[in-house]
Parts: C-alpha cells; structure tokens; sequence
C-alpha cells in the first residue's frame, strides 16, 4: 500500500530482495513456473507487489467524495403495482430504481406517482425506440427536478437482437432526436457492456468494446449541438468472480473513459451501474449463488461503481419473487451498512496489486480499442462479424477452462452432490434459446459456464 509513515522504523525492502528470498525458499523450484500464472486476458500475475511496482506507470483516483446507491430493478408490467412495488422497497433501502419499459403506451404520471425524485435516482431500460412517450416522460422528470439516466442504447439492441429496432437510418434519427433532450441531470445515452461479459468476453476485450460502443455514439452527435447535454454516458457493467481483476476493470473503465471523452473536449464523468453475471451462475446448489454475488457486488463496489443492482440467486430458473429479491438487496444492505462499504471505493487506491492491474487492463483494452478503430470501427466489426467471433474465442477457451476443472465451480464441477433435483423447480427455462430468423449481424449470445454438465444433469434426473 502507499506510505502512511506507520512503519517508517523499518528498513525498506526491495523488489529483488523480496524475490531472492522466493526463490530460497522454493529450493530449485522454477519461480516463473511456480509461482507466477498468466490470466485470459494475457496478464502475467506475480505473486507480490510493491512500491516498485507504480514507479514507472501512473495511477488511477475516483472523483472525490464518490459513493454507491443500493439498486433494484422492476419490470413494468402494470404502472399501478409497479409503483406500489418501488415506493415499498424504497422504504426498504432501495436508493436507485431501474425500471424496465415494454411498451410505448406506459402511464409514467401513475408509474412514478409519490416517489420523492430530488432524493433518488432514477434508470429506464426501454424495449422499444419511439420520441413521444420518451419526450413525455423527460418532461415529467424536468418538472420533478429528477436525476435519471435513459440508457437509449440503440447498438446495444442490434447486439442482442441482431437486427435494429426500425433500421439503420430510422434508429439513428431518433436517437439524435432523444439526445437533445438531455439535460445536466437526465442523460440519455447507455452502453450495456453486461452482455460482452455474460457472453464470454475477457476484461480487455469488455473494456475496449465498451469503449468502442460508446465512441460510435460520440462520432455520431460529436458535430450536433446537443452533446454537450447528453453526458455522462452510463455505462451498464457484469462483475465476475475474479475479485482483484474485476475491480480493477471498474476503475481502467472510467479511466478509459475520460480519455476517450477529453478527446470531445468533454469532462463529464461516466456514471456505471454494475450487476453480479450470470455467466458463473448455477442450476445446481444455487444457494453458493448468494456467495457468487456477495464477491461480486464487493468488487464493483470497491472499483467505483455508482450503482450496484444485485442478482437474485434464484434468477436463472425463478420468476421474479419476494424472497429472491429481499435476498439480493438485503446483501447489498449488509454491505453498506454493516460491513462498512458506505464509502468503501477508495480502499483500493494506492493498492500496488490493484493499481497495476487496472494499468494492465487500460493499456491492452486501448491498444483494442485503436485497432478496432482502425479497422473501420465497432459497427464495422459487428457486420464483419470479428467482434462476435472474437467474444466466441474467449468464451470457448474459458468454457474449456471450466470443463476441465481448472475454473472450479462448486456444486456443479467440483463437490456435486448427485441427490440434488432441479427438474420440478424450474419456472424459467435456463439455458440459450435457439430461434432461427433472418437478421442483420450476427447476434452476441448471452450463455452460462453449466449450462451443458446441467442439461445433462437434468435429462439424468
């Protein structure tokens, strides 16, 4: 860590006198081979940092006074009961809503009805592209004096869909359109970076396509008056279980940003909302899921998430329910309140260990990010299809990975216990959703590690 003075008594010691000693103690042991190991993302990791380790690299701080909001989401299926749902868990210690809007005809009046918007704040997750209704509910959120985030993420659909919600010219014309309606308190535009690792991305590749995503938006609106109001972009983000790593790729995030956004001549910080993934999620024994998420949500917090909304341990084969998501907020909660992550992002500054890794990270996601760049742009990488078949790279050297047990799940590819039965408890079909239609690009697949050792498990019950 940096130097508090508390042990100034003592004599410092040096990164070679820390390795002799090692590799004494390995008596002939290889040093590299024993103890140093090499991430999917290329990253060699050694087995202690220090002081040394930052001399030569700069180093990465928060926004002074940085902070984190309890987030849920609610789906709006019925303005009236989702209202009634929202003022209940904010009484419960909810700080940020997500809400997910279906449809074009939503009543925002009765949705947001006796929320007490100066003191919240607000997302919406939109599954549809229309100016009205959104013009209708900005204007609601201006009169309310609401901070809110609209994540209108246009390439995010074609990424999951593979085709746009009109087409290409249509969408970007209400885009443009929506943009000029930000305001300082009501951004409009959203990355959903959470589908690039729940598909199998490695770190460098999430952050530069993230970077990449965002910077068509800029080139896109960089010439219209507008821009100077639609930011900060809101980044939507999936933690995995690699704790150091995924706090570490928070921070080279928001870092890549501001070097992404200065060369707009923008200030504006990024606002990031981090959920656990699911990609590490499991059928079987899904109670180790509460654990899964309990690190997770620990990472993004102490990386300088601005939000953090929690997953259900049962949400791959339940319904949304009560208990599933007293669960998720209740750890959150926990969290904040007992376990004193109030204001827990800073710990990590100056961690020799962290700070190099979200180096590492920035650096190799920039040289990515300027090769994509370079070769025509994220949208062009998407037609070509070289975005998608990178992300299958990574995720069927991962997945080999876990087949092999080298990436250890407990319950499903390590200590299973064979009596477990799933069959009559599923409520949602949790596995990828094979639906052949024409489309533009080649969509970016969502899939869980288990999902093939469960089906079997399953077909064996």
């Amino acid at each position: 860590m940096s130097k508090t003075g508390l042990f100034s008594e003592f004599p410092g010691v040096s990164a070679k006198q820390w390795k002799q000693k090692i590799q004494v103690d390995l008596k002939g042991a290889d040093y590299n081979d024993t103890l140093v190991w090499e991430s999917l993302e290329g990253i060699n990791v050694k087995p202690f940092y220090n002081q040394e380790d930052l001399n030569t690299i700069p180093t990465f701080s928060l926004p002074k006074n940085h902070d984190w909001s309890v987030a849920q989401t609610i789906y709006v299926g019925d303005e009236k009961k989702s209202n009634t749902k929202a003022l209940t868990i904010l009484e419960k210690g909810v700080e940020s809503l997500i809400f997910t809007i279906p449809n074009d005809t939503t009543d925002f009046e009765a949705l947001l009805s006796g929320l007490d918007m100066e003191k919240i704040e607000l997302n919406f997750y939109f599954e549809f592209l229309s100016v009205e209704p959104i013009k209708k509910l900005v204007s609601l959120l201006r009169s309310k004096k609401a901070k809110a985030h609209l994540n209108i993420d246009i390439i995010g659909h074609l990424t999951e869909d593979g085709n746009w919600h009109h087409h290409l010219e249509e969408d970007h014309k209400i885009f443009t359109e929506l943009v000029s309606l930000g305001t300082s308190d009501i951004s409009i535009i959203g990355v959903d970076a959470s589908r690039y690792q729940n598909a199998g991305a490695n770190m460098v590749q999430q952050l530069a396509y993230s970077l990449a995503h965002a910077n068509e938006y800029l080139n896109h609106i960089v010439t219209t008056s507008a821009v100077e109001n639609s930011f900060p972009v809101t980044f939507k983000i999936a933690v995995g279980s690699n704790y150091f790593f995924e706090i570490a790729k928070i921070r080279a995030l928001r870092w890549l940003w501001k070097s992404l956004a200065s060369a707009y001549g923008i200030e504006t910080e990024c606002n990031i909302l981090a959920v656990p993934s699911k990609r590490n999620k499991t059928l079987y024994d899904y109670n180790v899921n509460m654990l899964r998420t309990t690190s997770e949500s620990m990472s993004a917090v102490l990386g300088g998430a601005d939000a953090v909304c929690n997953l259900a341990y049962d949400a791959i084969y339940h319904k949304d329910n009560e208990f599933g998501e007293r669960i998720a907020r209740n750890q959150l909660l926990l969290l904040k309140e007992e376990g004193y992550f109030s204001r827990a992002s800073q710990m990590a500054e100056g961690a020799y260990y962290i700070e190099s890794l979200t180096h590492q990270l920035a650096e190799k996601a920039l040289a990515l990010f300027k090769q994509i760049e370079k070769a025509g742009g994220f949208l062009e990488g998407l037609k070509k299809g070289t975005i998608q078949q990178k992300i299958k790279e990574s995720a069927e050297k991962e997945q080999q990975l876990f087949d092999e047990g080298k990436i250890v799940s407990l319950g499903t590819n390590k200590y299973l216990n064979p009596q477990d039965r799933m069959k009559e408890d599923l409520e949602l079909y949790p596995f990828v959703k094979q639906k052949a239609r024409k489309t533009i690009i080649v969509p970016i697949i969502e899939k869980r590690l288990a999902e093939a050792s469960e089906q079997k498990r399953l077909n064996d019950e």
